[in-house]
């Protein structure tokens, strides 16, 4: 009872913008924890696969090289991201605090602010160059199969279902990423507002 007490002594905007912190913190956090899974579990699948295809020879496969390594950044950038969206939880809890002197100033929420747009924009970053490496590896050998271009020798390398969901893992993190930068802006719209 005493807390529910504390909670009405805060003042209102504190109360606003701690609760918009708990429920965008949640919402952003499970969007892009449950889109990491299914992103880590369709490259996972791509990986095991391409080794099964691939052996010795995977020169010209979009899942080796500079695509996967980045669609891997980008997804490790995701789990921190889905991590920061959690500590913006626990940043709405600190901004409950009775105590005034115990929550954040707002200096040090924007500053959480900035460094979670920059993670999962650094995040975007890396999974649209991994998507575009992919993409146009994936071309490439579109071209090869019809002869437009060139062919890779007698053996022409087709596009496999592990190709696709390499572009399909890549399509997830960038919406989970696209989801963090989301809930950032408007946690600083919500924020310049009061």
């Amino acid at each position: 009872m005493t807390s529910k007490l504390d909670s009405y002594s805060l003042p209102p905007a504190v109360r606003r913008i701690a609760t918009y912190f708990r429920v965008c913190g949640w919402i952003s956090f499970w969007v892009q924890a449950i889109l990491a899974l299914v992103s880590g579990a369709a490259l996972g699948f791509a990986v095991v696969s391409l080794s099964f295809r691939g052996g010795a020879d995977t020169s010209g496969s979009p899942g080796t090289g500079s695509g996967l390594f980045l669609a891997v950044c980008g997804l490790i950038a995701l789990c921190v991201g889905a991590y920061w969206a959690f500590r913006y939880t626990r940043l709405s809890r600190r901004l409950r605090s009775p105590d005034s002197k115990g929550r954040p100033k707002p200096g040090d929420v924007i500053q959480a602010l900035r460094i979670g747009l920059t993670i999962n924009l650094t995040g975007m970053l890396l999974t649209l160059l991994g998507a575009e490496a992919i993409v146009g590896s994936l071309l490439a050998r579109t071209f090869s199969q019809s002869g437009a271009i060139y062919e890779f020798g007698r053996n022409p390398q087709f596009i496999q279902a592990a190709d696709i969901f390499i572009v399909q893992a890549n399509t997830n993190t960038i919406l989970a990423h696209f989801v963090g930068v989301v809930a950032s802006l408007w946690l600083v719209r919500c924020m310049s507002r009061q």
